[in-house]
């Protein structure tokens, strides 16, 4: 097969399934969502084991060529999943993926995720090889010009549609950043719900006016400040922010940190921060949670997550609040603290 673009990647997947998925580039976001995309219809092609190999320095490429020479431990299709941050195999990973795409493991989808691929690496004989036996899908950053359309797809996934100069405005306070922007999208489809969005609309629901606002609620957690994070959390609550904001903005921080959490088992803190593209000035406090939190933890994070959810929904008893202030301060890693004066 060759190339394809991300927007046409569901469109092939609905077709069949190929040997190879090879997604490539820098705007994580995209990556993810595509990686997400291909296992989804894995796991609905039949495809139920799922193996991860995470290469960094010293990696054992034997490992994964006696992973793919295996036969399923209960003959049933599988996954196996290679994620190459620095987007280099190296040489004898160049040739264990180059002798692979002669030959691909039978009932195996391999799955591989990459970081940026510089010119050398695109006309390499290992990329070639895969693009000749699968399905390759680089994912080019978004450009300022094509903010306000991309923006305007990702809208209407949510049934929203907005004026070209809400489109603009948007796009203005993402500053180019496509995970600033996804957000956006999702804090209007929870305000707003579905339908015409005005610029009016789309000015005063995404506008800094918020004394506290949910993403320093996020930050001040992840840096462990247990005590601004309640003060946060309470003046949200005395603003009438509903619970269901609060909650989104939390769970997604969490579950991307659990995926980070994931990735450290093979690489370095440096690296994951670098490859999940964490801003700048949030990697102190990405770092800080992932030093403090480790291992099961998470899950119990997302568990938390989940039972909040149900609570907002009225499908469990339980304070919302109650419950948003266990979730925060244990993101935080604090006890629950008594409400400050």
């Amino acid at each position: 097969m060759t190339q394809i673009r991300p927007e046409r990647l569901a469109a092939q997947l609905k077709q069949s399934l190929a040997p190879v998925y090879f997604i490539h580039g820098d705007e994580t976001l995209l990556v993810n969502e595509c990686a997400d995309a291909v296992r989804a219809a894995a796991r609905a092609g039949g495809y139920s084991e799922r193996e991860v190999f995470n290469v960094a320095a010293g990696f054992d490429w034997s490992a994964l060529a006696a992973a793919s020479d295996s036969l399923s431990l209960f003959a049933e299709r599988r996954i196996l999943e290679l994620r190459l941050p620095g987007g280099k195999p190296g040489k004898e990973g160049g040739e264990f993926l180059r002798a692979y795409a002669q030959r691909p493991a039978e009932d195996t989808l391999l799955l591989i995720i990459a970081g940026k691929l510089e010119a050398a690496a695109r006309r390499s004989k290992w990329v070639q090889a895969l693009e000749q036996v699968g399905v390759a899908v680089p994912v080019w950053p978004v450009d300022a010009a094509q903010l306000p359309g991309w923006i305007e797809q990702r809208l209407a996934a949510r049934g929203l549609r907005a004026a070209g100069e809400a489109l603009e405005l948007i796009a203005g306070r993402v500053e180019g950043n496509l995970l600033a922007a996804a957000q956006e999208v999702e804090k209007l489809y929870l305000l707003h719900g579905p339908g015409e969005l005005d610029v009016d609309s789309a000015a005063d629901l995404v506008a800094d006016s918020a004394r506290y606002d949910v993403f320093a609620l996020v930050d001040a957690a992840l840096a462990g400040d247990a005590v601004h994070a309640q003060r946060i959390l309470s003046g949200l609550r005395g603003e009438g922010v509903e619970p269901v904001l609060v909650l989104w903005a939390l769970s997604r921080e969490i579950r991307s940190l659990t995926l980070m959490a994931r990735q450290l088992k093979g690489a370095g803190l440096a690296q994951v921060l670098q490859a999940n593209r964490v801003w700048e000035k949030r990697k102190p406090q990405v770092g800080a949670a992932l030093r403090r939190i480790r291992g099961r933890r998470w899950w119990r994070l997302l568990q938390q997550c989940a039972q909040l959810d149900r609570i907002i929904k009225g499908r469990a008893a339980g304070s919302a609040w109650d419950e948003l202030l266990q979730l925060t301060l244990s993101l935080a890693g604090q006890p629950v603290l008594e409400a400050s004066a």
